[in-house]
């Protein structure tokens, strides 16, 4: 049995207006908050997180030598573990875990993941004098071939490679 050309019509119709429906959804969500769903939006980076094999002598490190301050410190009971949130700077944050034997870190060959932590300097010859006097040691200051800045590299105590970044 043929369709009746009023239905073909109000079918057509109907697709026309859904259609159109559909655009003008699509457009109102491109002109709000919504696309957020569709694209993450990146703000800037939270924190490092740090695991430390001795906390005591890493809480020293970063608070006594390297000058960050204490945001929290919480003794997790059920891991038996620290955390410790220090500021670095105006505003950044590294993460200062501890759990019980904690497997070493593989530096030597370089492997995948985390590379280093760099920290922006003013003076680094001043940062380079200033860390040797806390007994630290400090590679030779090397130029970015590409930026032509100044840096350094030294290490935590558990063997982290450290960077000074003069800007």
């Amino acid at each position: 049995m043929p369709v009746p050309q009023r239905v073909i019509f109000l079918v057509e119709q109907a697709s026309c207006l859904f259609i159109k429906s559909l655009f003008k959804m699509v457009q109102h969500l491109r002109k709000t908050k919504l696309t957020n769903f569709i694209q993450m939006k990146i703000k800037a980076i939270h924190h490092v997180a740090i695991i430390c094999s001795d906390y005591e002598a890493s809480k020293k490190f970063y608070v006594e030598v390297l000058g960050c301050s204490i945001i929290k410190e919480t003794f997790r009971t059920e891991r038996n573990s620290y955390k410790l949130d220090l500021r670095v700077g105006n505003g950044d944050t590294i993460e200062l875990f501890s759990f019980p034997h904690p497997p070493e870190r593989v530096n030597n060959p370089e492997a995948c993941g985390l590379r280093h932590l760099a920290f922006a300097v003013e003076d680094i010859e001043a940062s380079v004098a200033y860390l040797k006097s806390q007994e630290v040691e400090v590679e030779n200051i090397r130029l970015d071939e590409i930026t032509e800045k100044r840096f350094t590299f030294f290490r935590d105590p558990d063997n982290l490679p450290l960077e000074i970044y003069e800007i």
